[in-house]
């Protein structure tokens, strides 16, 4: 699930759909890499950090992947009214991330249906494995809050990103 080095993104070219419209995004790959400090806040009076951050990291994960393929949330919650909401959490930890650590959070489709994504998330250390994750993310009608089909064009660029 994890790789040592993370491949580098050109910019991609000639997207025009609403929710690229002006934003920086990056040619679909077959995972993300974030790069994150844990911080005093993050952590116990022991300088643990505690386990429910690495959920926060995760989720920063994969925002700011999908707001690298040109997926801006706020505006497909406004234009196209749909959300993302997390489903089901599955995950592992391994060894405890400590205050001032650089973590490297890797994320990645494992599946994509028609209304949820699953991702794959990881949490390293100088490259050693610290925590890793499944996450289900349903995407549904910002009204209802039902489970809502992805739209055509989401759907192109989540597929796109997963092969």
């Amino acid at each position: 699930m994890c790789a040592a080095r993370p491949p580098t993104f050109p910019p991609a070219a000639g997207m025009s759909h609403h929710l690229t419209k002006d934003m920086a995004t990056e040619t679909p790959a077959p995972f993300s890499r974030l790069d994150i400090r844990v911080y005093y806040e993050d952590t116990d009076a022991g300088g643990v950090m505690y386990y429910a951050n690495y959920l926060k990291f995760f989720e920063r994960g994969r925002t700011e992947w999908l707001r690298r393929l040109g997926i801006n949330q706020s505006e497909l919650a406004a234009k196209e009214h749909r959300l993302f909401v997390v489903k089901k959490v599955e995950i592992q930890y391994r060894i405890p991330a400590r205050l001032d650590d650089l973590l490297v959070i890797h994320s990645q489709i494992t599946r994509l249906a028609r209304a949820s994504i699953t991702f794959g998330q990881s949490a390293l250390r100088d490259g050693e494995l610290l925590c890793e994750s499944g996450i289900q993310v349903c995407c549904v009608d910002a009204n209802s809050l039902r489970p809502a089909a992805f739209t055509h064009e989401l759907r192109t660029l989540l597929e796109k990103a997963q092969n």
